[in-house]
């Protein structure tokens, strides 16, 4: 039986946030608290994360100039 949940590769993650690369990237979702949950088998095998986490991340971020250092 196949997992259920879509998973993306780090190459695949960093195409979709428009990350210039994929270091970028890992650094943008550990910042966003987004875990590897797998990782391809072989000696390149990559990274794996859960798509759905990867797309509620980026919807779910602060703008563009979000100023952190303000109380609201």
């Amino acid at each position: 039986m196949s997992d259920p949940t879509e998973r993306w590769t780090i190459t695949e993650v960093a195409e979709f946030l428009g990350a210039t690369s994929t270091g970028s990237a890992r650094r943008t979702l550990s910042r966003w608290g987004v875990h590897a949950v797998g990782r391809r088998p072989g000696r390149g095998g990559e990274s794996e994360y859960d798509a759905a986490q990867v797309r509620d991340a980026h919807a779910s971020r602060p703008g563009r100039g979000h100023r952190t250092d303000l109380a609201s």
